[in-house]
């Protein structure tokens, strides 16, 4: 946290300031069906306008492809964003090409306003990270607050350029989302272990790879087990395989033994014969699936196997659920491993730190997703972080 400052290291006394929020919430006939990310901005704008400062909000919505398209408008949110601050919240529209009427509307607003500014992806320039955007920007406030790390890994003009053009910081959400990062894999207290799931070994090959040289255990869970149980010369039935990767998931093995990182695959498995939910199931040893069936969830001796890895863990880092955890009974073992993870962190066992797609909903499904010690709502961002990679949004903070 010391490469970046924060709110207590800027005045924000009757300043205007910037805020980078990620508005890019679900929205059905009109309305908003999920504000999460719209209430972890609430303690970044209460701080702002308590000191008389004005509240401007910047933040990308949908795929607009560099046009002005009113289907992309995020004046539909504004109702939802007063909602959430109990604060009347002004919009401002602007095609980002000429920017003086928003200047003058900020500008007439009374200290401590809230105001949101149109769709950033507007204009072309900002997926292009364009620096003339960045400054118009700019030219709008006073002070830059990121509180998007779900956009913070995307180059774009209000998430990187515009980082350079004034005094910046990040909000309160990032904060804490960096924060959590940090004692989940940057600096975590150890025995450490990672539970991966989800559908493919393809889309997660470079997380696996990072994790085994920062974990003490990775769970592989899902149907990506699968593709590890095959290479592992484990007949498979007719469960979703990528079995071209069978020498990848042996490479990711061996690299795993000689890192010391314990890989740890279900050891039996809920098999059914039709993917639907409540459908016909039984349990199998991994050692012998039926050939025409699917495992579909993790079995019993799996879970109790997961729960003593966690016993003996001090930090949990998960992303992706542990089998087809959308349809009842396949749910099983990602609701009975997030309530343990739940339970050992409530008891001060473990630090849980969870993210990506789907784990979020998983954890909202087994009713733990408030009890774990952060779980974030950045998708891309969180996986590429748990790549390694580094996210152009958080290094703009730096220096």
């Amino acid at each position: 946290m010391a490469d970046f400052k924060t709110l207590d290291d800027l005045d924000l006394s009757g300043k205007r300031v910037l805020v980078r929020a990620d508005l890019n919430v679900p929205v059905a006939d009109g309305k908003v069906t999920d504000a999460t990310r719209i209430e972890r901005l609430v303690p970044t704008i209460r701080e702002i306008i308590k000191v008389d400062g004005k509240a401007i909000i910047l933040s990308h919505f949908g795929r607009p492809k560099g046009k002005v398209d009113p289907e992309f408008s995020l004046e539909m949110v504004v109702a939802e964003v007063a909602n959430a601050m109990g604060h009347p919240v002004g919009f401002i529209a602007t095609d980002w090409v000429d920017v003086s009427k928003a200047k003058q509307a900020i500008d007439d607003a009374p200290a401590g306003s809230i105001l949101v500014l149109e769709n950033t992806r507007f204009h072309p320039g900002e997926e292009e990270n364009d620096i003339e955007l960045a400054k118009r920007m700019a030219s709008l406030g006073d002070i830059f607050v990121n509180d998007a790390f779900s956009a913070a890994h995307r180059a774009h003009a209000s998430t990187a350029a515009i980082a350079h053009q004034l005094p910046s910081a990040a909000g309160r959400a990032m904060e804490a989302e960096l924060k959590a990062l940090e004692a989940g894999l940057g600096k975590p207290q150890r025995p450490v272990i990672a539970i991966v799931g989800g559908a493919k070994v393809s889309t997660k090959i470079d997380l696996l790879e990072n994790l085994i040289s920062k974990v003490d255990a990775l769970v592989i869970g899902g149907a990506m087990a699968n593709t590890f149980l095959h290479a592992g010369g484990l007949g498979v039935g007719k469960s979703l395989c990528e079995k071209d990767l069978a020498e990848t998931a042996n490479r990711i093995r061996d690299k795993a033994e000689a890192a010391h990182c314990a890989i740890i695959l279900p050891i039996d498995a809920t098999v059914a014969w039709h993917f639907a939910a409540d459908a016909p199931h039984r349990l199998y040893g991994v050692d012998a699936i039926d050939p025409d069936g699917m495992m579909l969830d993790v079995g019993p001796s799996s879970i109790e196997r997961i729960k003593g890895a966690i016993d003996e863990a001090h930090t949990v880092v998960w992303n992706g659920p542990l089998g087809a955890f959308e349809m009842h009974p396949f749910d099983q073992g990602t609701v009975e491993i997030a309530r343990y993870v739940a339970a050992r962190t409530k008891a001060g066992k473990v630090v849980s730190v969870a993210g990506g797609g789907d784990t979020v909903s998983a954890l909202a499904h087994a009713g733990v997703k408030d009890q774990f010690t952060y779980v974030s709502t950045a998708g891309g961002a969180f996986l590429e972080w748990m790549e390694g990679k580094s996210l152009p949004g958080v290094e703009a903070l730096k220096g």
